[in-house]
């Protein structure tokens, strides 16, 4: 029996207004499934709609942003009919969430434990002392050496790696089952990001999470993601598994993508690029939002909206040449 998923977006549509005639479709028309324990990548260049596609999901998307459209199914409910008192006892307890900049999501008047006892109390409605002894344990956990002292310290007091395992500390302290980590490493170096991607891949088997995966670093999601989506102007694609991503790959923007790493098995002159850039979300093409960017483009493409469609089992592409 074909296991359920643990979350499942359909038609998702995040618009953002900015006068009486723009409106920004940050994501128009978003469908995907994260089953239990699977690590699912979300990709695309910066501006693509990933961070919205998150910020929506825990509803954090401010004005003058809002959900136009769609649902968002969690342990069978839908998030998107949610009161803001209602989502409050499901972010942090259920679906926690990495943000890009530890500097800014902790805050900086109180110390470490703290933040974490917070979330603690709050949703396991134990005590004080219970709280600030389980911060402590959750601080091992994430590899500080010093806990004892880290509990009292301030988020200026540690370095860029060390908040943001204070971050996935505060985002596993009430053993969700959704972890969404949006650009986890953007700010760190090389060793510390790989620290970083380690220990969340290990608290992920560890208390057997979910985890959606936000980044641009396609390096990043070969070596830690089950599944990929790639996502271009407010949509996703291609989704697919990352043997079939980086073997196979099919949307000209995917290819793209690929053709812009570098490689350690053969020599390349030059890097690939991708021409051009991301329309502006408040204005996208009337045909394939890809099409003035794309190598392969047909008449077609700059006339009519593609739809993502299945072309082989687990294997979906938003592009006329897989009709």
């Amino acid at each position: 029996m074909a296991q359920a998923p643990l979350l499942e977006v359909k038609g998702l549509r995040t618009y953002f207004k900015i006068d009486k005639e723009k409106v920004a479709k940050a994501v128009d028309g978003v469908d995907f499934t994260i089953n239990p324990g699977e690590t699912v990548a979300l990709v695309g260049e910066s501006g693509s709609g990933k961070s919205i596609t998150s910020l929506s999901i825990m509803k954090l998307v401010g004005k003058p942003g809002k959900i136009e459209d769609g649902q968002i199914i969690f342990g069978g409910k839908n998030l998107v009919d949610y009161s803001d008192r209602q989502m409050s006892k499901v972010r942090g307890k259920d679906i926690a969430m990495i943000f890009q900049e530890p500097m800014t999501a902790l805050n900086p008047v109180y110390t470490i434990g703290t933040q974490i006892a917070e979330t603690l109390m709050r949703h396991k409605k134990i005590s004080k002392a219970e709280a600030r002894t389980k911060a402590i344990e959750l601080l091992k956990i994430v590899g500080f050496p010093r806990a004892e002292a880290t509990v009292d310290e301030y988020p200026h007091q540690l370095s860029g790696g060390m908040r943001q395992r204070a971050m996935i500390a505060i985002a596993i302290s009430c053993d969700p089952k959704l972890l969404i980590a949006d650009e986890p490493t953007t700010a760190l170096d090389v060793t510390i990001q790989a620290q970083i991607l380690d220990l969340m891949d290990d608290m992920k088997k560890k208390f057997n999470m979910a985890v959606l995966l936000i980044t641009h670093d396609l390096g990043v999601v070969a070596e830690y993601a089950d599944r990929v989506m790639v996502m271009y102007g407010g949509q996703i694609v291609e989704e697919t598994d990352i043997e079939r991503l980086f073997d196979k790959p099919k949307h000209p923007y995917t290819i793209g993508l690929l053709e812009s790493l570098p490689s350690l098995e053969k020599e390349v002159d030059r890097l690939g690029a991708i021409k051009g850039m991301v329309p502006p979300s408040h204005s996208f093409p009337k045909g394939c939002r890809f099409a003035d960017r794309c190598p392969s483009a047909m008449a077609k493409c700059l006339e009519s909206h593609p739809e993502l469609l299945e072309i082989e089992t687990g294997h979906k592409v938003r592009c006329y040449l897989y009709e």
